[in-house]
């Protein structure tokens, strides 16, 4: 097909799926630019034409356009003159015809020929990605094997992965990424675009659950002079998902970094961990991404899941509690800010809007009334991780 094309325009053709992977190319002799050259020997557009591509708002309008769109050369990317269409099944994208315009723009009935072969090309191109989508589903099956542990040694998934055709990186990490609706068939298209063409991270596997995304994503190797946090590349991803599609998650989780496949499972529920104490407590841990940066937040579920088995409460806060409830005070709040502001009084009046004398007064009759020592460490701590349980009942 692509022959056919070139035979009829005298242009050179290249045909790519919808992620920019090449499919096919036609002869060209001498008529070709830096970008085609490196598209055919790198099997696939390379990024730098494709940022700019998009830079440029050409590929959004040729996503959403149905005829031939014409595009201006761009020197700096080895880019020549061109004109692109794109080979649709009703409203979704199977891929590209690229024709390179070497000796004059092509005229009027030579674009209608580009639009026909772009019609012609549909049915070889749904083919196509009917026996990608059975590969997609074998990688699927596979990656929740791996996210529910029922692949119980590194070795066993590793030759389930040769089995599959598919390149484990050496060190891995899950992130669920959180979405505030559910994920369509639009959006997943532009999803599964956007995780093949990144150049900031290899995503290897990944999967779609109600309004989440949850990706296997290969890690860096460990490096003294590498100071980049693990949680940036995902991060300039999403970004570049947003300024490319106007989309982005809500919240973004990553587990622990293995190079042991066994311990996916683990990875996983690390970031589904991490998630649910954002969610929790959206303001406290907005700025952290990653499990291991979660701190003693991590042992809140574990300290809860201790008090639910023994009904515990803690009897000073239940006593400053009752006091609230029978006076209508707000012992319980002065109690809570000026913990989270590491005792320091200034600090809190500001917060609570009082002045110091005040918060004094209030944290005296704290003291009197719950039996508590606000000197002494052990006590503090304790009223605080049990504040930060009872919020996670809430």
């Amino acid at each position: 097909m692509a022959e056919a094309i070139y035979s009829a325009l005298c242009c050179p053709v290249t045909i790519e799926d919808a992620n920019h992977r090449l499919l096919a190319y036609s002869s060209h002799e001498d008529m070709t630019d830096p970008a085609r050259i490196s598209t055919i020997m790198g099997r696939k557009v390379p990024q730098k034409v494709i940022g700019s591509l998009w830079r440029n708002g050409v590929m959004k309008r040729l996503l959403q356009s149905e005829i031939p769109v014409r595009i201006s050369a761009v020197e700096e990317i080895g880019l020549g003159d061109r004109v692109a269409v794109a080979i649709r099944k009703n409203q979704d994208v199977l891929g590209f015809i690229w024709v390179l315009e070497v000796n004059k723009p092509l005229d009027e009935p030579e674009l209608r020929q580009l639009q026909w072969a772009a019609e012609a090309a549909r049915s070889q191109l749904d083919r196509l990605q009917m026996k990608s989508r059975k590969e997609e589903k074998s990688y699927h099956d596979f990656f929740w094997q791996l996210l529910t542990g029922h692949l119980k040694s590194d070795e066993i998934v590793r030759g389930r992965a040769k089995q599959l055709g598919l390149q484990l990186p050496e060190r891995y990490h899950v992130t669920v990424l959180q979405f505030d609706a559910p994920i369509s068939d639009k959006l997943h298209q532009q999803i599964r675009y956007t995780l093949e063409t990144t150049p900031f991270v290899r995503i290897v596997l990944h999967a779609v659950t109600d309004s989440q995304l949850v990706l296997l994503a290969a890690a860096p190797s460990p490096s003294a002079d590498d100071e980049e946090e693990p949680q940036e590349p995902l991060l300039r991803m999403v970004r570049q998902m947003k300024q490319r599609f106007g989309i982005s998650p809500v919240q973004s989780c990553s587990g622990m970094i293995y190079d042991d496949y066994a311990m996916v499972e683990r990875s996983y529920q690390e970031a589904s961990a991490l998630l649910q104490i954002k969610q929790r407590f959206p303001e406290e841990t907005k700025a952290v991404f990653n499990y291991t940066d979660l701190g003693y937040y991590r042992y809140l579920p574990h300290i809860l899941q201790e008090k639910q088995l023994h009904r515990f409460e803690n009897p000073a806060l239940r006593k400053i509690r009752k006091y609230d409830r029978e006076l209508h005070s707000r012992l319980l709040q002065t109690l809570e800010v000026f913990l989270n502001n590491d005792s320091n009084v200034k600090a809190a009046a500001e917060l609570l809007h009082i002045h110091i004398n005040t918060l004094t007064y209030r944290l005296k009759r704290i003291a009197e009334i719950g039996g508590i020592d606000l000197n002494s460490m052990d006590q503090k701590v304790t009223l605080y991780l049990d504040l930060k349980t009872e919020k996670m009942e809430q």
